[in-house]
C-alpha cells in the first residue's frame, strides 16, 4: 500500500463514522460538556474542531495556505493564540452546519491528497507551523491530520457515551 491509497482510505473511514455520529446530536446538545474536570470544549465547539481538524490542515501542508487572514503568519501568532483555551474556541451554529463543514473538509482532504500524489508525499519534508524545524515527509504529516481527526471522533463518541446516547465498540469504528 502507498501513501495515496492509504491515507485516502483512513480519510474515507473516518470521515464516515464522524458525520454517523454527528448525526446522533440534536441542536440543543451544542452547549454539552462534561460536567466534571476542567477546559472541556463544549459539544458544538467539539463539532467546529472537527471540521478543521483534517482537510484543512492537509491543505497547510500541500499548498502553505493555512487559512490565517492577509498579513498574518504564525511567527507572529503568540501560542497561546495558536492553542487557545477551550472556552475561547468558536462553535457551530447547528448540527446541520456541522456536518455540512465536515463534508467540505473531507472534499479538501481528498483533494489535497490527490494534488500532492505520491511522489511529493513520499519525499518532500515539511514541518507543521506548530513544530518549526521539526520536518517530516509529508505523507506523514497528512495521516497525523487523519488521526487527528479520528482522536476527537473518538471524543466526540465519548460525549455521546456521557450524554447517555445508546453508543458502543461498534459505534467508535462504524460496523
Amino acid at each position: 500500500m502507498n501513501w495515496t491509497q492509504m491515507i485516502t482510505s483512513e480519510m474515507e473511514a473516518t470521515y464516515a463514522v464522524t458525520d454517523k455520529l454527528m448525526a446522533m446530536l440534536k441542536d440543543e446538545d451544542l452547549s454539552w460538556k462534561p460536567a466534571t474536570g476542567a477546559n472541556w470544549m463544549t459539544t458544538g465547539q467539539l463539532l467546529m474542531h472537527l471540521t478543521t481538524a483534517c482537510g484543512m490542515c492537509c491543505k497547510g501542508f500541500v499548498t502553505g495556505d493555512w487559512g490565517l487572514p492577509e498579513g498574518v503568519s504564525f511567527e507572529d501568532t503568540p501560542h497561546e493564540d495558536m492553542l487557545p483555551r477551550a472556552d475561547k474556541l468558536p462553535t457551530v451554529d447547528s448540527v446541520a452546519q456541522a456536518r455540512e463543514a465536515l463534508a467540505e473538509d473531507k472534499k479538501i482532504g481528498l483533494a489535497m491528497v490527490a494534488q500532492a500524489g505520491e511522489d511529493e508525499m513520499s519525499s518532500k519534508m515539511v514541518s507543521a507551523p506548530w513544530e518549526q524545524g521539526s520536518d517530516k515527509l509529508l505523507g506523514k504529516h497528512m495521516l497525523e491530520m487523519v488521526n487527528h481527526l479520528a482522536i476527537h471522533k473518538a471524543q466526540l463518541f465519548y460525549y455521546l457515551k456521557l450524554m447517555g446516547r445508546p453508543v458502543d465498540t461498534m459505534s467508535l469504528w462504524g460496523v
